[in-house]
């Protein structure tokens, strides 16, 4: 009984650990451009930019996409559907919907031969600083693929916050339920003793 009550709790606290745990989603680089961009808008009293994970996402599966491609003379920023033809694509893979990410901003930078670390020097072009000096930017995502840096900035507004659609978030909360109460049935089991 007691090598029973001890495998039991071995696998609770690994479904724990599995559960309370969250995912990297910063590889070092981008984590310090990050700094290094956020270190520049407080230079300005703007506000540092925080991390959203679903422009992580995004900002990732762009890079992907971009990596094979040669850098082009030039880059323009703009929207977000205006930059890729298939931008519906890493949307659906990231679970956003195209009227939550209308209002952010996707800035490219390819280098050719880039250096190993990325530097916020990459974005003082002036097409990238009147998004970087803009205080409605409240979080940013990062990726990076060879030659290519996208970052993808967020706005606190129902079109700019990049809110994962509400069919994946509805999933997510189901997930979660489940995991609270099989944790819970498990501590019953092991600790309390059920009478019939």
């Amino acid at each position: 009984m007691a090598s029973l009550r001890l495998h039991l709790l071995l696998i609770m606290l690994l479904q724990a650990l599995l559960m309370f745990s969250s995912p990297v989603t910063c590889d070092g680089e981008e984590e310090r451009l990050l700094q290094s961009i956020n270190s520049y808008r407080l230079s300005l009293r703007l506000s540092a930019l925080a991390e959203n994970d679903n422009a992580d996402c995004l900002a990732d599966e762009i890079a992907h996409q971009l990596e094979d491609r040669p850098c082009p003379a030039t880059i323009t920023s703009s929207t977000p559907e205006a930059q890729f033809s298939n931008y519906p694509k890493p949307l659906e893979h990231c679970h956003l919907n195209m009227n939550n990410t209308r209002d952010g901003a996707i800035l490219l930078s390819c280098i050719p031969g880039r250096p190993k670390s990325l530097t916020v020097f990459n974005f003082t072009d002036p097409q990238y600083t009147r998004y970087l000096n803009n205080s409605k930017f409240i979080g940013a995502g990062i990726g990076s693929e060879d030659e290519w840096i996208v970052v993808v900035l967020t706005t606190n507004t129902p079109s700019g916050s990049f809110v994962a659609s509400s069919a994946v978030n509805l999933v997510f909360k189901f997930g979660l339920i489940y995991n609270y109460l099989a944790l819970i049935l498990g501590f019953l089991i092991l600790f309390g003793r059920v009478y019939v």
